[in-house]
This record gives structure tokens, sequence and C-alpha cells, in this order.
């Protein structure tokens, strides 16, 4: 069973929308055929990223930096102002954005850290000119979270230098995205949300 598939059957609906976010009419495209199927957008999260090696200084290339942008920080802003573009009177939507919390100084991940870096400006410039159309727009920048690419030894040192002393769960930055998007978080944005249990303080 697929992602859009265990959605379905725990919400009643769900769609999977495939898009390549570097063409210039993603956005538009993905919107649409959101909106044909289940409605308006409430709530946009920008978690999709790119990352590659070598990504660091001395092996750069203007195609691996044009790629991390791309991803990262263009296709973000441009589906945020789709968002905008289609906002309508009495709907109040909000953005979150995933960033991580190495965005300020990620050596060896130039490429990958500073486009992150660009979305926590995005992030910011969005909240301060959409704020008057009631969209909020926030990020989360999550820490070492175990997806798979971390081994058993990996994650017994990044547990000794997180304060809180364990890795990250997917579950830990799902639940400060909903949070982000949530009634609760309703005089909320333009805020980077470290969700990282202390790591890079």
């Amino acid at each position: 069973m697929d992602v859009a598939e265990e959605l379905a059957a725990e919400l009643g609906d769900a769609v999977a929308v495939p898009a390549d976010l570097r063409e210039p009419d993603a956005a538009r495209q993905l919107f649409d055929e959101v909106e044909r199927r289940l409605g308006p957008v409430d709530v946009l999260v920008n978690n999709a990223a790119h990352c590659e090696t070598p990504d660091a200084f001395g092996a750069l290339t203007a195609d691996g930096l044009r790629r991390h942008y791309e991803v990262n920080a263009i296709a973000p802003a441009l589906l945020v102002s789709e968002l905008a573009r289609r906002q309508r009177s009495g709907r109040e939507p909000c953005v979150v954005n995933v960033s991580t919390d190495a965005a300020r100084a990620f050596p060896g991940q130039i490429g990958y850290g500073t486009s992150k870096a660009a979305l926590e400006a995005l992030t910011r410039a969005a909240a301060l000119d959409l704020g008057a159309a009631g969209i909020r727009v926030n990020a989360v920048a999550p820490g070492p979270v175990q997806t798979g690419w971390m081994d058993a030894e990996m994650c017994a040192r990044v547990g000794e230098i997180v304060p809180l002393r364990r890795v990250g769960e997917p579950a830990d930055i799902a639940d400060a995205v909903v949070f982000l998007a949530s009634h609760q978080a309703r005089w909320i944005t333009g805020q980077i949300l470290q969700v990282a249990g202390g790591h890079a303080l």
C-alpha cells in the first residue's frame, strides 16, 4: 500500500500527484490538479528537497548548485506564489516550509545548506508580504532525523551531541508541522521552529 492509499484509508480521501519541481510550470499544474480533485488548498507543506554529493568547496558545479536551488528554494517560492494567487476571501491558508537546523552554516553541504537558508529568508518575506491576506507562513528546521540513512553507530554518535540525547524521528517533525498548520498557531507567522532536540544550539 502506498502513502496515498494509506491516507485515503485513514482519512477517506487522498490523491498522489507526481511533478518535477524543477519545471517552471510545476506549481500551477500541481494546484490545478489538486483543486480539481480535492478543492482549494488550505495547507501547503513544502517538504520536497534535493541533496546530492559532492557538495563541498573544491567540488561545486554550477549544475549541482542549480539543481539544489531549483527544488529547495525556487519551487517553494513558486508554490507559495501560486497559493497566494488563488487566495479567496473567507479562506486563510497557511504554509509550512521544511528547512534544516544547519541552514545557518552547513560545511560540506554548500548547495543544500545555502538553498535551505534561502528558504528561511523566503519564509520571513512571505509572512510579511502575505499576512494582510490572512496567509501565515512558517518553517520547521529539523535536526538529524532517522529516515534510514544513519546506521546504529552514527545514531549513537548523534545521540551523544543532541541535548535531548536521541536522534529525531519523522513523527517529531510531522507533529511540529501539524501544530504550525493548526488553529492553535493562528497568531504565529514568519517563524523558523527548530525541531532538533537542541541540536545546533
